[in-house]
Formats: structure tokens, sequence, C-alpha cells
């Protein structure tokens, strides 16, 4: 194809398109041309993704929302933190990219078939030309690598993991159990036969994509892990998991995109999930700061919560009498701790859920997204 569309731009002079040169090297070079501007291409889809998470950041700033471990409730957290937890792993996925793209930009020509050109080929000047940072320094390699495509499929794989878990939070949160988030129309569909129900569409396709471009990289390092060196048949294979992967990803960040920009929050479902229980591990912090041992105090707060539960209470409920009787090193200001808009104040620690800490999180990641 590339001797047909050169004879239709420079006519008789493409006939000498293969002299010097090889289907080999030029086959490498057109793939590496290829995922280089595909690279260029998911960055740009991924960075639609970021903007949008910290864009509803910003507006769930202030609000409370559980933080779970083992999918049990676990401690309150802003919001905005929650949401940006899906931030941070795409940015690393952009850097990914971005290396894939530097270790496809090498330009192979000149290799010939496999024992490089009997001519004077100018590959520095090819290089410059074709927007190559480097040229290849041996012609068997240079034939045979397909590391780049690996590398760009292993970089989407990881991506499409983080895009799956960002989906099964929303799926999750979205469902009648938690009731935190509303999907958006043009992002989910109603069932076909329950007219009650919304059906998060594109963030269930996120989540089985995941699958598919894992099953891209699978294929391509199970092609090229037997393969002799050079340059072999096989590896026209490349093109089949190198293509679907990334046709699948833009078609999926998009989608992604407009289903978390048009989210609504539900934000007093959220606030009603944040309980005394969850305030646990503040009220054994509190003894710590007055010199209880932890050990000591992990002791006590788990006979409160067993009080707590034993009668079908919040903590809040409980009488002083039973946090002095758990503990003597406990006084009236207890209460404060129950008070999940105060204990989220002690974790200011950069990365953390404090209020400043979150903001300060929002910032950078402002900067990041332009």
């Amino acid at each position: 194809m590339i001797d047909r569309l050169l004879h239709e731009e420079a006519g008789e002079p493409a006939s000498r398109l293969h002299t010097g040169r090889s289907r080999n090297d030029q086959v490498a070079t057109a793939t590496r041309l290829w995922a280089m501007d595909a690279a260029d291409r998911l960055d740009a889809r991924i960075l639609e993704v970021q903007r949008a998470i910290v864009a509803q950041a910003g507006q769930l700033e202030h609000d409370l929302i559980p933080a779970y471990t083992h999918l049990q409730r676990a401690q309150p957290v802003s919001a905005a933190h929650w949401m940006l937890a899906h931030f941070w792993p795409l940015q690393r996925d952009r850097t990914r990219i971005k290396a894939a793209r530097a270790g496809a930009a090498i330009l192979p020509l000149g290799s010939g078939a496999i024992a490089g050109s009997a001519f004077p080929v100018p590959r520095h000047l090819l290089q410059r030309e074709l927007g190559f940072d480097a040229i290849s320094q041996n012609s068997i390699d240079a034939v045979g690598d397909r590391d780049f495509v690996a590398e760009l499929l292993f970089a989407l794989a990881l991506a499409g993991a983080h895009l799956s878990r960002l989906a099964e939070d929303l799926i999750l949160f979205g469902s009648s159990e938690f009731g935190f988030v509303r999907y958006g129309d043009a992002f989910s569909t109603g069932s076909s036969m329950m007219p009650q129900k919304r059906n998060p569409d594109a963030l269930e396709l996120a989540r089985g994509s995941g699958a598919r471009v894992l099953g891209d990289l699978v294929a391509l390092l199970a092609t090229v892990k037997g393969l002799p060196s050079g340059y072999n048949k096989d590896l026209q294979e490349d093109k089949r998991s190198l293509f679907d992967a990334v046709d699948s990803m833009e078609l999926l960040l998009p989608a992604v995109a407009g289903s978390i920009e048009t989210l609504t929050f539900n934000r007093d479902r959220m606030r009603a999930a944040v309980t005394s229980s969850m305030m646990a591990t503040d009220l054994a912090d509190y003894l710590v700061r007055k010199r209880v041992t932890f050990r000591d105090a992990h002791g006590a707060v788990g006979r409160l919560v067993r009080e707590a539960e034993e009668q079908g209470i919040e903590m809040t409920a409980l009488p002083l009498v039973a946090f002095t009787t758990a503990h003597q090193a406990f006084g009236a200001d207890v209460f404060l701790e129950l008070d999940p808009a105060h204990t989220v104040t002690h974790r200011e620690l950069e990365g953390g859920t404090g209020p400043s800490a979150v903001r300060a999180q929002l910032e950078k990641a402002r900067s990041l997204v332009g």
C-alpha cells in the first residue's frame, strides 16, 4: 500500500522505493509511526477522563463518604478524596503511555531485511524528518523487535484495569443498596422489561473491556515468546492485537468521561452511610493522644463497639459513663470524636483526607490537567 500511495504522489521515482529497503524494516517503521500517533491520541482521551474526575471532585470537596476496605465500611473520607483516588492511577497510565511512545520512536529504516542496507541510507535524516527520537542499533533486532507494541499494550491493559475499578465503584454506588450516585440518561439505558431500572451500560462496558485489552497483551506476548531472532511472518499478528486494543480504548474512554461528567451525587445518602462505628479508629487515636497505648485503646474501643451493637444503637447514643467505664481516659469531649466532619481534620498529612490536604491534592490534580 505504501508503494501504491507513493506512486500516486511521486510517479515513476516511487519505483526506487525498495532500493536499500525491505518490507521488513518498512512495516516496522510504519507500525512504530502508527503506535506513536495512537499513544498521543490515547493520552488526550485519558486526559478527558481526568478532567471529568477533577470537575466532580471539585463539587464534592466538602462532602463525606464511607471509604471501604474488604468492601466493608472503614473510615469517613472526603468524597473528593475518593474521587481523586481514581485520578492518580490514570496519571500513571499517561506516564506509561508516554514511555511506550518513546519506545516506539526508534527508527528501524536502513535495517533492510535483516543485515542492514548496502546503500548509504541517510538514517539520521530520516529519523529527523519522520519524527523519531533515535535510530536502531542492530538490524537483526530492529526488524524483529515488537517490544514497543507490548509496552503500549501493557499500558493500555493496566489503564483498562484502572477504568474497570472506577466503573465497579460507580456501579456499586449507583445501586439501590448504596444510592450514592445517579447515572446520566445519555450514558445509561432503561431496562427492556423493568421500567424502574437504569442500567450503567457504559460503565459495565468499561469493566468488560479491561479483560479484552488484557487478552490482546497476552496474545502478543504468546506470539513473540517462541520466535527466533529476525523477522518472522508471525509478527504480522502484532497489528491484530495493537489495532484492537487501541480501537477499544478510543471508543471506551469518551464514554467513561461522559459517564463521569453526567453523574449526580446523593449527598444525603452518602452522609447517612457514615455511621458512628466508622469513628472507632478515631476513638482509639483520641486515647493515644492521652498517652494510652494503642493496644489498650484498641481494646477499650472494641468493647464500646460491641456494647453499641448489642443494644442496636449508634455509639453516639451511648452515655458518657459507658465510655469512662471502657477507659478512664475518656472525657466529655469524646463525643466530638464521633463527628465525622471533625475526625477528618486529624488527617491533614499530605495525601490524607483532611480538608487542607484534599484541597492541596485537588489543586495538584488541576495543574496536571490544565
